[in-house]
């Protein structure tokens, strides 16, 4: 596939399975940000109620809203994928029923996914003119593995056997794997700016209250995540299909004959 492919074509695998997407993936936005109210609800009543520690409390329940919704997305929006190109489609209950039985390499993957993001982004940013550069290491991280659950979702071996199959896999086109993921940060980035107008338009509604507003902005950054992990999630399933069919001949048919 072309670049161009490998940007659109995600949106394609998304459309044959949307409906199971938009109903699981808004149930999942719901729980998490009934969890986040929670947790920020508990920090406020464990702390003086001011406005410094209802902001971190805000802060630090949707870092983890966002790290559970992810990986929740991630596993569900991989397993319809796989299913989708491999001819055999799953139910919505089926995809959930696969992040069970890949629970332990998908939390491995995702655990070292964010430490790795995190460590690269902090360091940038904390020498400032470095950043740039540890953006373009992050993505050559994130392109030697970008392809691991799939493979884990269709092949299996456990986290190490999946990752090292990847690097296989994504050898030799690596620079434009970092590409697309760079690519996808920044189409991301643009996405998010319409929706976060959503909240700014909804409070002329609900009024500046803080828990209305504290909603209207957690909502809209799992809103952001949601869309953004499920869109990425599907471009692995597609990178995985695109790079066995070119080194690998999958998409070669050997008549019966010659076997």
């Amino acid at each position: 596939m072309s670049f161009r492919e490998l940007l659109d074509t995600p949106f394609a695998l998304i459309q044959a399975n949307i409906a199971a997407l938009a109903g699981v993936g808004f149930a999942a936005l719901a729980l998490v940000e009934v969890g986040v109210l929670g947790l920020i609800a508990a920090g406020s009543a464990m702390t003086d109620d001011s406005d410094g520690s209802v902001a971190v409390a805000t802060i630090l329940a949707t870092l983890v809203g966002v790290w559970v919704l992810r990986f929740v997305l991630r596993g569900f929006t991989t397993a319809l994928g796989v299913g989708t190109v491999t001819g055999a489609p799953l139910r919505w209950s089926a995809a959930l029923g696969r992040i069970g039985a890949n629970f332990g390499p998908l939390l491995a993957f995702s655990l070292l996914y964010t430490v790795t993001g995190v460590l690269l982004t902090v360091s940038g940013c904390a020498f400032g003119i470095t950043l740039p550069f540890a953006l373009w290491w992050l993505s050559y991280l994130r392109a030697g593995r970008f392809v691991a659950l799939p493979v884990q979702f269709i092949e299996g071996g456990g986290h190490a056997v999946a990752v090292s199959r990847s690097k296989l896999l994504t050898s030799g086109m690596v620079g434009p794997t970092a590409g697309l993921w760079l690519v996808q940060r920044l189409l991301m980035g643009l996405t998010a700016v319409p929706l976060l107008g959503i909240p700014l338009y909804l409070s002329d509604f609900t009024g500046t209250h803080r828990w209305a507003v504290l909603t209207l902005i957690t909502s809209a950054i799992l809103l952001i995540t949601a869309f953004g992990e499920v869109s990425e999630s599907a471009t692995r399933v597609v990178c995985y299909i695109d790079k066995r069919c070119r080194r690998e001949g999958l998409d070669i048919r050997v008549p019966r004959t010659m076997q």
